[in-house]
């Protein structure tokens, strides 16, 4: 074991140095000022790079690879080389790496994570609102979804290139054999699961293997009780889990433990499991976005229990701030344009791509990001296909952030096994806060310096 360890670190590191010779070598002509949206000089076809984390066969990369190609017909020269790498954790090593080492290609994905914010900062990345402006693209975009790339003071650095609703799937004829309604509260959530308990059904299917979808429970009452704002206090150290909105959340958590909310070892259950136990008729509810509609809303779906499949939003809770029509609406990574290699080539290839892509993306039946364009809804589609699609001109202006795209890296590590402990009975509810408010209150502020 130890000698397979030392040889996946000489691998990450072999890969980490190809990566650093083969980034950034192209357009170094450019200013590096993240204020010069419109650099002068002939249009040089050359390779460009992206650095993703996407899915190889994903929508995203397949559209961009066939405007690559559009592109490249009138510019002969021209090739976009994706560097695809969809695990987050490698994926955010090899970016900080090559951001560390001045040698990020011209394009990027990443989350507005303190880190991101750095760079920033340090003029290493284009003024995503004035580049959208130039290119006459920005008023396109739906708000929801730049928001959702924001930093906390409200700047843009990074372009969406998704945009999702997150709902709560759930099985009708499971809450009728169990006698539940539609939980009109966070608060109704946790009896819901008591009932389901007792009639024998999984109330909710959870992946708590890979965390992130474990971690959206923990953003849902502060969101409901204090408003988006909670959270960029929290990492700062601005706010504590051991105030009013903090300690909330911490006892709704539990008690959601506590009434068996979540199947038996969901924190060995994988995506794909925590999928199958829904789509079985196993689990009565199933949190997850309309990147899953492919799945939840045609007819691979099951006919056994395909009409019995319907979904409600985030319940709100006893005075809360945000609208129910306020809830998770991700626009995904985001890609950022780096102002070291932001020449006339790479200006012109965005002009085309961003304006050619909203309906190459629509076409696959996906969201866009932008409000241009209708979804293509596929042919074997389910009600729900369409129904989705329509709610995404309804959402409302607030998103509930993803906690783990808002702490630090070692806060966002221990909240996750912390949580686990929680919903499983193994620590109480003020140990949790007492931990996570000293592990938050001595890692956020330095993560914000």
């Amino acid at each position: 074991m130890k000698h397979r360890k030392l040889f996946a670190a000489a691998a990450t590191t072999a890969a980490l140095a190809l990566l650093l010779t083969g980034c950034g070598a192209g357009g170094s002509s450019g200013s590096a000022d993240p204020t010069n949206i419109h650099p002068t000089g002939d249009i040089k076809p050359r390779e460009i790079s992206w650095l993703l984390s996407r899915p190889a066969d994903g929508g995203v990369i397949t559209a961009m690879k066939q405007i690559a190609d559009e592109y490249a017909k009138d510019h002969p020269g021209f090739s976009l080389n994706l560097i695809s790498t969809p695990d987050r954790p490698s994926y955010i090593q090899k970016y900080e790496t090559l951001a560390a080492a001045n040698q990020l290609p011209e394009l990027f994905d990443t989350d507005a994570t303190p880190f991101a914010q750095k760079l920033a900062k340090q003029g290493k990345m284009m003024d995503a609102t004035a580049l959208l402006k130039d290119l006459g693209v920005y008023d396109d975009y739906r708000p929801a979804a730049l928001n959702y790339q924001r930093f906390d003071d409200g700047s843009l650095y990074m372009v969406p290139f998704e945009f999702q609703l997150e709902f709560f799937w759930y099985n009708k004829a499971l809450f009728q054999q169990a006698g539940v309604q539609i939980p009109t509260s966070l608060d109704d959530i946790p009896a819901m699961c008591t009932k389901l308990r007792a009639a024998g059904i999984t109330p909710i299917a959870l992946d708590g293997q890979d965390q992130w979808p474990l971690e959206r429970y923990m953003s849902y009452y502060p969101f409901r009780t204090a408003g988006p704002d909670y959270i960029q206090s929290l990492k700062k150290g601005d706010a504590k889990l051991s105030d009013s909105t903090g300690t909330a959340a911490v006892n709704w958590l539990s008690t959601l433990g506590t009434a068996g909310c979540f199947q038996d070892g969901f924190s060995s259950t994988g995506y794909s499991d925590a999928q199958a136990s829904f789509t079985s008729g196993k689990a009565a509810v199933y949190n997850i976005g309309t990147w899953e509609l492919g799945s939840l809303a045609t007819d691979k779906l099951d006919p056994a229990i395909r009409d019995n499949i319907d979904y409600f939003t985030l319940p709100v809770t006893k005075g809360s701030v945000t609208d129910a029509n306020e809830y998770v609406s991700p626009s995904g990574i985001g890609m950022a344009v780096n102002s070291k290699t932001y020449d006339p080539l790479v200006r012109d290839f965005l002009s085309f791509a961003l304006k050619r892509y909203p309906a190459v993306y629509a076409a696959t039946g996906a969201l866009s990001p932008t409000t241009n364009v209708a979804t293509t809804i596929p042919a074997n589609a389910t009600p729900l296909y369409q129904r989705a699609v329509d709610q995404a001109n309804t959402v409302g202006d607030k998103t509930a952030m993803p906690w783990d795209t808002q702490l630090d890296p070692t806060s966002n590590t221990r909240l996750q096994q912390e949580l686990t402990l929680l919903l499983q009975g193994e620590t109480k509810p003020d140990e949790f806060i007492s931990t996570m408010d000293g592990v938050i209150g001595e890692n956020g502020p330095k993560a914000f310096k």
